[in-house]
């Protein structure tokens, strides 16, 4: 089967980055571009301005599917990434450009009637064979994969999107999807294992991740949708009066008369002094952290939410 504009897709890269137009990417961004990313070595790659260019979207995960909406004969697809909502912008999902040579045709994927399994781990690779050799490093927490049998000496096969036959992966690395909705406590406590990794304009991944990506990789993990973007975020959740906020729940920030612009979240009730606590990716120092919200913070704080 071949990509067609209109019709799905699904993402064969560890990690695809969604770029604002094929024009617009650099020459550091080599490493996000090739059919086998290397996402650890384009964050290092770049300095700390590059980090939080404006040509990066979002990213998608492996696995994670796409709506082609055009093709270009030099290897660019147009795509909307279903799985990410992003109501302003396109009520299908978030729109930007892939190398198609990261997407392979939705036909070619598992049957939906595969046990699914969830990557618990925040970074795994797949092997050929149990402790093998890698065929696909760089796999991030929250990826989707699909069993292909039983464990064998502590390692599970799974089936992955443009791979004819099973690949390996410790089996401690995967978990089953829940059927219940996750606790608060469970998301944050998902969330503070990303203390520390560096803040990436439009990154969703264990090696470099923004504050609304934050929030939407720490759900994605529980199997829950929510928006990509931190306004959009806002928009899907419940607002609480200050005060009734609890930890898991979200903390948004604008600036007058401007959109919502950055989120961060609870790590604690509110002291008696009205004094809170968040877990955020901070463009200011520029990775993830847990800090008391600062002046500048609690000037911007417009509203708490529970999703």
């Amino acid at each position: 089967m071949e990509l067609q504009p209109g019709r799905e897709a699904v993402v064969g890269a560890a990690v695809a980055t969604l770029w604002t137009d094929p024009e617009a990417v650099r020459p550091i961004d080599r490493p996000a571009l090739a059919t086998r990313t290397d996402i650890p070595a384009w964050i290092s790659g770049m300095d700390s301005d590059q980090q939080v260019g404006d040509c990066v979207l979002s990213q998608l995960l492996l696995g994670e599917r796409v709506l082609v909406t055009e093709l270009r004969p030099d290897g660019w697809a147009h795509v909307v990434a279903v799985e990410q909502p992003a109501a302003k912008l396109d009520p299908r999902g978030y729109p930007g450009w892939l190398p198609t040579d990261q997407l392979v045709p939705a036909e070619e994927t598992v049957p939906a009637d595969v046990a699914p399994l969830v990557l618990d781990a925040s970074v795994s690779a797949l092997r050929a064979a149990p402790d093998g050799p890698v065929v696909l490093p760089g796999l991030i927490l929250g990826t989707r994969l699909a069993a292909a049998g039983t464990a064998r000496d502590g390692w599970r096969p799974v089936h992955a999107p443009g791979h004819a036959e099973p690949l390996w992966l410790p089996e401690s690395h995967l978990a089953e999807p829940s059927a219940t909705p996750p606790t608060a406590a469970e998301v944050l406590a998902v969330a503070q294992r990303l203390l520390d990794v560096v803040y990436v304009w439009g990154g969703v991944t264990a090696y470099g991740i923004d504050c609304s990506g934050l929030v939407h990789l720490a759900w994605r993990r529980f199997g829950v949708q929510l928006p990509r973007d931190a306004d959009d975020q806002a928009a899907a959740t419940v607002p609480l009066t200050l005060g009734d906020e609890r930890p898991g729940d979200l903390y948004f920030f604008a600036r007058p008369g401007r959109k919502i612009h950055h989120i961060g979240i609870v790590t604690a009730e509110p002291g008696s002094a009205g004094d809170r606590r968040m877990l955020h990716a901070c463009y200011r120092r520029r990775r993830v952290l847990e800090e008391a919200l600062p002046a500048e913070r609690v000037a911007t704080l417009v509203g708490a939410h529970r999703v």
